[in-house]
């Protein structure tokens, strides 16, 4: 799935015959289909199953509501960023990696942090044992981030870092480092991922509760605007809700509807929405479906209807795209090749701005260099061999993507009003409604294919009676012991008392209502470490445990 369209909530008008081109042909008997989002599939379309205001939403690219691509020119003129997410073991050997890719081609970064790093510890506490550097980058420190970023042109190179509840510190070592370097802030691009809400959905990796939460969302925003204004301030992430086994539909509704939820706080903060939103991206999932997609109407749409939003740049949905991490297999693992090639294929022709094509080998463990850079060549094949580049939206008026779209459309705006009906998303979340959509979807996928009713190539069909191949590539696991050594070297060399004073002002800040970013970035640049400021704000906000009540 996508970011592409959608359309209004009206029903769907009856047909009109619609006088055909070509002689009449009775339509062959088949099996019932549907899409994961229970859409029927017929097995034949025709002109008589397009949209009846197909004109009206389907205006050129580059006009709203932006359904054929939020660019004029779309790939004609500016292809995707190819971004490669990777991060593993410590910041130098994700450094390393990062400028293998660069050299092989790719245009922009993409950080994977390790789940200490996600969760607040630094890499010699006790929660983090066994986990310091194994499916991420470990960043515990300012040095941490000076080594990752070592000799990486920032203002040249725009660095996406999926992180949420610890985003806005990640985002003050970003602009330490920048700043520490002489590069002005407003050459800074990139984004941090900063969604916590889908953390409570799907993920996990939340600290505190929701109300803290989404006052430092709100916080990097003020801050981005005012000092970083080339930063996109959050990526609202509808990737990690498929992955956990939504639908297309529920991935489009729910991922809007936390989009809803943030600009809400940013106006409760008194800040101008037209300028946040100019500053949000949004995070989608490549799904096995070529043409299950849809968004970019919605959005703009919403934009209008909820906020009063005019301005275009306000209203257009800019989207990153990953191929379906869950639709990998350990077994026949060469076969994800196609899989991914695929679902890159289905993120172009939806439109998206920047794309990331899994590595085969990522069901068995962290990509190795062979295979990482075979997905990025996949990138570049579809960019230079493929055609698909050649004009902007390149499928719009088929008979069957414009149906399904439609279709779909409608399936996400139900959802929508289903989540206002209940007070919005916080409280969909906070009843588990929204959860419960989600495992529902996944336990019928599931039991589909355990069933033989849906195909997984080399799992439940065309099997080959071979054990999955060992792991190609593992972090080092020295890291971690290295690693506590370098930070108790760190705590015992720095200015002790300065750390401490910067660390209290923090906390007094957090008693009150100021903007904590730049108490965050002065307490990093004193020298304290991100479990210590985490630290510092657990104590103040608390801590948010699974089933306690998610509302702010």
């Amino acid at each position: 799935m996508t970011a592409r369209r959608t359309v209004r909530a009206a029903k769907r008008p009856a047909r009109k015959p619609v006088p055909r081109v070509v002689p009449k042909r009775s339509r062959p008997a088949a099996s019932a289909r549907e899409t994961t989002s229970g859409i029927p599939l017929r097995p034949v379309y025709d002109a008589a199953d397009l949209p009846r205001d197909l004109a009206r939403r389907t205006p050129p690219p580059g006009q709203p509501p932006f359904t054929r691509g939020i660019h004029p020119l779309m790939y004609r003129e500016r292809l995707w960023t190819m971004r490669q997410y990777a991060g593993f073991g410590s910041a130098a050997h994700t450094n390393q990696r990062f400028r293998y890719l660069l050299a092989h081609g790719q245009t922009g970064l993409s950080v994977a942090f390790d789940l200490p790093t996600q969760m607040g510890y630094d890499s010699d506490h006790l929660l983090a044992r066994g986990e310091v550097g194994k499916v991420g980058v470990a960043i515990s420190c300012l040095a941490d981030m000076e080594t990752l970023l070592a000799d990486l042109p920032l203002d040249r190179v725009t660095t996406s870092m999926t992180i949420n509840a610890t985003a806005p510190l990640l985002l003050a070592f970003y602009v330490a480092v920048a700043d520490a370097r002489g590069i002005p802030r407003s050459k800074l691009g990139g984004t941090v991922q900063n969604d916590v809400l889908k953390e409570y959905i799907a993920r996990g990796t939340y600290i505190y509760p929701p109300g803290p939460s989404l006052r430092l969302i709100t916080d990097v925003f003020e801050f981005t605007a005012r000092e970083v204004p080339q930063w996109n301030s959050i990526s609202v992430s509808g990737y990690h809700m498929r992955e956990a086994g939504s639908t297309a539909a529920q991935e489009i509704a729910f991922t809007l509807a936390d989009g809803l939820a943030y600009l809400g706080a940013a106006r409760e903060r008194g800040l101008d929405v037209a300028r946040i939103a100019r500053r949000i991206s949004f995070f989608f999932n490549a799904h096995n479906h070529l043409f299950e997609d849809a968004a970019l109407k919605l959005w703009a749409e919403l934009m209008r209807e909820r906020f009063g939003v005019d301005d275009l740049e306000a209203r257009k949905l800019r989207f990153h795209t990953q191929t379906a991490g869950s639709m990998l297999t350990a077994q026949q693992p060469f076969n994800n090749v196609v899989r991914t090639t695929v679902q890159g294929l289905a993120a172009i022709l939806g439109g998206t701005q920047s794309l990331h094509t899994n590595s085969y080998d990522e069901a068995l463990g962290l990509p190795g260099e062979e295979a990482a850079r075979l997905a990025l060549r996949t990138q570049q094949v579809m960019a230079h061999e493929s055609g698909v580049t050649d004009a902007a939206d390149p499928l719009a008026g088929s008979y069957f993507v414009e149906a399904l779209t439609a279709d779909l459309e409608r399936a996400a705006r139900d959802l929508i009003d289903r989540i206002d009906a209940m007070g919005g998303m916080l409280e969909a979340i906070a009843t588990g409604w929204v959860q419960e959509q989600i495992h529902g979807a996944a336990y019928r996928w599931q039991r589909e294919v355990e069933s033989g009713e849906r195909v997984i190539v080399g799992v439940n069909r065309f099997v080959e009676e071979l054990p999955p191949p060992a792991p190609p590539f593992k972090p080092d696991p020295a890291v971690e012991s290295e690693r506590a050594t370098m930070l108790g070297r760190w705590r015992s060399e720095r200015d002790a008392g300065a750390c401490r004073a910067a660390l209290d002002r923090l906390s007094a800040a957090a008693r009150g209502s100021e903007n904590l970013m730049p108490h965050i970035l002065a307490s990093l640049v004193a020298n304290a470490t991100l479990g210590e400021v985490c630290d510092a704000m657990r104590a103040v906000f608390g801590v948010h445990r699974p089933g306690d009540p998610v509302s702010s």
